[in-house]
């Protein structure tokens, strides 16, 4: 961890290098000068040095000392708020630290008595002071008798953790393979917080008389002198609790400042680090709200704070699943200080999680560009380039992200997955083996390293791999994986290709696919509903009641705006969208709510602000949502008529226009059934026709199956039946249990999976001009089916 005396000598010796006019200032040229030295693989255009320059003069006006530029509190002031970093620099620049400039920085000072009043002594003290904040002219410690306080906490830290170091109970973990955070942890810069986390034990006794006496001290500073110093003295004892990673007493401290100067932005910023850390979302984000709206009524005076709120708002709001408004901050950060890598970062990566994959890459080589060793942004650069298909490329940015960072788990086990989507088997199965030496507890990397040995061909290896994974977890998969196995081990036919795996096949015309009995479901149909249906999942909506949309509708005042053709429109920014989101998805947790949101956006919102405006139709968004949430069929379609009847257009009467639904199906299928193409649709109907529609004529346009959402039927279907499972029977190409309906064919008696019926797979020895199939719920329906041909059978024998 940086040390204060550390820090601001490298940055003195930096400002000494580059003030070659010995003026107390660097000018821009100087600047100039500093910004290409410590960049030296950057080759920057004058337009670049003449932006980053005006940049920097502009937010560190209050630095700036008329012609000589920028003063050496200037250029601590930029590093402390993240816009560069020290270490690296002074490194790049080849300077040195004598011993006698640093042998005071160290970590954790010799606590003394606080019953010293020597002078000398005490500002020899000060001196010694290892946190940034201690000594710092804005954030450190103001009155003397708060170093008293500090003085004494450190003993009994410094007591504790002896005790518990001798019982065993104290103990670090290095976090240095996993992706940082990010964020800011202190109004500082971020590398000021140890990466190593530190665990106290709470339950003992020890713990109990540290925190007693901890609270004599909080006493202590309750008895001030004065309001400030009471605030100086909690915050104080708050901050050196933090830096031992005591973020609960932290909070304590805190919470009292708030309470002694609502209106100081540091308490509430603090207490809102402390909060996060403490996996409380929700409250931290409360937390950095109100020191946002401090910091903006105060003025000029917190304002070069505000990148720093802003991050650890975003990074909170992250923590809630809200990555779209989390997107909004870190712009904000973004803007108001452009040299911030670790907003531009969290951008890109925020950006990615929505699936908005090139505004990612954009944000993310902006982030590489200001830190070209930044391993997490590399990471997640690789992740979009992927994501766009770029994948050569991407494999390039991930090795650079793991030459950078050896151990890093993102790179790795992300890298395996690209390898194992390109059928590079091997090479994926050595990066999970990889992921598994940092991270042996790992069970999906262990999974996948099952699977992609399968691919390779080493099955045994992959049953050894499918084993150790399932001493790790007892999840359905494996055992479906390891079934899997023993079914391939048992055909031993020869893959498809011979490397993916898959049991051999052959894709049979969809004209040669013909079903037997009227609830057989087509093809096709079954291919467009299972994408529908796996969306569903993705996004939890079938677990959504499709009554909440109308609740939202009538408790949610949304005031009516013009889109550019002049309509009005209940239009919201999707930031507000996904809150409305939140609260009809509210049972989902937020890892698994940030998924449900990428997914929408990619799919829903993509279509519905086609123009790239950032806002959407919210009536249309309902009514597109309405066919996939829980619910009767009946009341899911007369929901989706009230969404368009809410809209402004249709308001206040029982009919909507023909023009609306009929732009409705169309966006439903242009979302849905993208294959099918909308044109014809749009010929036959018209968008000129100013006629009304009911409720009744809308269910006929909506249940049609050739210009309609008639595939809504099967969608039921499979939503009813798509976890059965048919005893033993397993599908004839995949091998794979089979799970929802079971296809059989009529007169070769194979079976398929709901899948491979879809994508027209047959077996490689069943060659026909014609397949007839059946189609089976449960395996109920063919024991039955079964019996009456016996039965058929019997009669017809004499």
């Amino acid at each position: 961890m940086a040390t204060r005396g550390s820090r601001s000598e490298k940055v003195k010796r930096i400002f000494q290098q580059f003030d070659t006019n010995r003026d107390g200032g660097l000018n821009r040229d100087e600047m100039a000068a500093l910004v290409v030295a410590v960049n030296p693989r950057v080759k920057f255009s004058d337009e670049q040095i003449n932006a980053i320059l005006d940049e920097v003069f502009r937010t560190y006006g209050e630095f700036i000392d008329g012609e000589k530029g920028l003063t050496y509190d200037g250029l601590l002031r930029t590093y402390d708020d993240g816009a560069g970093d020290v270490d690296r620099d002074f490194d790049a620049l080849g300077l040195e630290l004598n011993f006698d400039e640093n042998k005071g920085a160290s970590i954790v000072s010799e606590a003394s008595s606080s019953s010293i009043a020597d002078e000398r002594v005490i500002e020899s003290q000060k001196k010694q002071r290892t946190a940034a904040w201690a000594v710092s002219p804005h954030h450190g410690i103001v009155f003397d008798d708060t170093w008293k306080l500090v003085d004494d906490l450190e003993i009994l830290l410094k007591r504790l953790k002896a005790k518990q170091a001798k019982d065993a109970k104290f103990r670090n973990d290095n976090f240095d393979a996993y992706s940082d955070a990010g964020w800011s942890r202190e109004l500082g810069a971020s590398a000021e917080l140890s990466e190593k986390r530190v665990y106290w034990e709470e339950s003992g006794p020890d713990y109990a008389l540290f925190v007693k006496e901890l609270g004599a001290l909080r006493s202590r500073a309750d008895g001030a002198r004065s309001r400030e110093e009471a605030f100086d003295g909690h915050m104080a004892i708050g901050r050196v609790l933090y830096e031992h990673q005591l973020f609960k007493e932290a909070l304590i401290c805190f919470k009292r400042s708030c309470e002694l100067q609502p209106m100081d932005v540091r308490p509430h910023f603090r207490a809102g680090n402390c909060l996060y850390v403490l996996g409380k979302s929700k409250e931290a984000k409360e937390e950095f709200l109100l020191a946002l709206e401090s910091a903006e009524a105060g003025g000029n005076q917190w304002g070069y704070l505000l990148p720093q709120i802003y991050v650890n708002l975003g990074i909170a709001l992250e923590g809630e699943g809200m990555v779209l408004s989390a997107c909004e901050y870190y712009r904000e950060a973004a803007i108001l200080c452009p040299t911030h890598y670790r907003a531009l970062k969290l951008l890109g990566s925020a950006l990615f999680g929505v699936g908005e994959y090139r505004a990612a890459v954009k944000a993310l080589e902006e982030a590489i560009f200001m830190k070209p060793d930044y391993a997490d942004a590399h990471c997640d650069l690789a992740s979009a380039l992927h994501g766009m298909g770029e994948d050569e490329r991407a494999i390039e940015v991930f090795q650079k992200a793991i030459d950078l960072k050896p151990g890093h788990v993102d790179a790795l086990y992300n890298l395996g997955g690209l390898y194992m989507d390109l059928g590079r088997f091997q090479r994926a199965s050595e990066m999970y083996t990889r992921v598994l030496a940092v991270w042996p507890n790992h069970w999906r990397a262990q999974l996948n390293k099952a699977v992609s040995l399968l691919g390779a061909g080493e099955t045994e290896e992959a049953k050894k791999a499918l084993k150790e994974a399932l001493k790790m977890t007892n999840r359905v998969e494996l055992h479906d994986a390891i079934y899997h196995l023993k079914q391939l081990q048992k055909k031993k036919v020869k893959t498809n290709g011979g490397t993916n795996g898959e049991v051999a096949f052959v894709i049979v015309d969809p004209s040669k696919f013909k079903t037997v009995g009227e609830k057989t479901t087509l093809r096709q149909d079954l291919g467009n509903a299972l994408q529908i249906r796996a969306f569903q999942r993705l996004t939890r909506l079938n677990r959504c009641e499709v009554d909440l949309l109308k609740k939202e509708m009538s408790e949610t005042d949304v005031p009516v705006s013009y889109s550019g053709s002049g309509g009005p429109q209940k239009s919201i920014r999707k930031p507000n969208l996904e809150e409305v989101l939140r609260k009809l998805l509210n049972f989902l947790k937020p890892e698994t709510f940030q998924g449900a949101v990428k997914a929408i956006n990619e799919k829903i919102l993509s279509v519905l602000d086609e123009t790239g405006s950032g806002r959407v139709d919210l009536g249309m968004f309902y009514a597109v949502l309405a066919p996939l949430c829980s619910g009767p069929p009946d009341k899911r379609k007369r929901i989706a008529f009230d969404a368009l009847l809410w809209r402004p257009v249709n308001e206040g009467g029982s009919h909507i226009r023909k023009v609306d639904a009929v732009q409705y199906i169309k966006l439903l299928r242009a979302i849905f059934i993208p294959s099918h193409g909308v044109s014809e649709m749009l010929e036959v109907h018209g968008e000129t026709d100013t006629s009304m529609v009911s409720f009744n004529e809308f269910l006929v346009m909506f249940n049609d199956p050739d210009w309609g959402f008639g595939i809504l039927s099967t969608l039921l279907k499979l939503e009813t039946g798509d976890r059965n499972r048919h005893e033993r029977h397993v599908c004839s190409v995949c091998r794979y249990p089979i799970i929802g309906s079971r296809f059989k064919e009529v007169k070769s008696h194979f079976s398929l999976c709901n899948q491979c019926y879809s994508e027209g797979k047959v077996p490689p020895n069943f060659k026909h001009d014609e397949y007839k199939f059946k189609e089976y719920g449960k395996e109920a329906e063919a024991m039955k089916a079964k019996c009456l041909c016996f039965n058929l059978q019997s009669r017809k024998d004499p």
